[in-house]
């Protein structure tokens, strides 16, 4: 039985995709495409991910449906959710759950914990980076998936530019009790829409990602809620094995595969 997912790793790789150049089968004109680039959207990633950077302390949640696609493109969902306490520029808690995983990782600015509460596993390395380094970090070394991880390139140098075929404003729509400016977008084998918080607080509130290149179209949908003024101790960032926790290992994914 085949199964397509989207799952928590999607929020953190779906939105930042290389460079695409519009499709060219119906042969559009350089004016066409540039009319369907529309640069107000466009900003509105800019104002928003800089008001993401301004943010130092906060705790992000995020509750995840997503769909996988049996053999005879039946889809059945599945839901994750996953919250994020940050203290930057270099502490963060997460914790991931679903009915099949829990995960926490846990990085007090010099090591960094990857625990496991099911087998009661965790695996610790030192790290002295900002937190948007540890995510690199964990996903190019170890294979590691951070959720979240584009609130992290929002708004800096490396948030890419120029990727999209197509970026639109699409009306305003309530998340929550928050009114949003819903924006969508076409990327390479992507289509994704977002819902950001009007005003002076622009925080994206809704993420949808529908992929084009599976006939089947499976999306995820996320939900995304803030704390921008916690109350959670720094003593969160501290790792403290539980009773019979064992140590071991953290691999590379070249040693994995070796």
């Amino acid at each position: 039985m085949k199964k397509k997912a989207l799952g928590i790793a999607m929020l953190a790789a779906a939105v930042i995709a290389p460079h695409v150049s519009a499709q060219t089968a119906s042969t559009p004109t350089a004016a066409s495409a540039a009319v369907a680039v529309d640069p107000a959207a466009e900003q509105a990633l800019h104002t928003m991910g800089a008001y993401l950077q301004s943010l130092k302390r906060f705790t992000v949640t995020t509750q995840l449906t997503g769909e996988r696609v049996l053999e005879d493109g039946q889809k059945l969902q599945h839901t994750a959710n996953a919250t994020l306490d940050v203290d930057r520029p270099n502490r963060i808690r997460a914790i991931m759950t679903s009915a099949r995983s829990h995960r926490e990782i846990v990085y007090d600015g010099k090591n960094v914990t990857l625990f496991t509460p099911a087998q009661n596993y965790y695996s610790t390395v030192a790290f002295d980076g900002t937190v948007g380094a540890l995510i690199d970090q964990l996903r190019d070394r170890y294979g590691v998936e951070f959720p979240l991880a584009d609130l992290f390139v929002w708004g800096t140098p490396q948030a890419p530019t120029g990727q999209f075929e197509s970026a639109m404003y699409a009306g305003q729509d309530y998340v929550g009790y928050d009114l949003c400016d819903h924006y969508a977008f076409r990327q390479k084998d992507l289509d994704w829409q977002i819902w950001i918080t009007t005003g002076d607080h622009p925080l994206p509130r809704k993420l949808v990602i529908t992929r084009r290149d599976d006939d089947a179209r499976p999306q995820s949908v996320s939900i995304i809620d803030w704390t921008v003024r916690p109350d959670f101790k720094d003593a969160i960032f501290t790792f403290k094995p539980p009773s019979g926790a064992k140590k071991i290992e953290f691999v590379p994914v070249a040693a994995n595969k070796g």
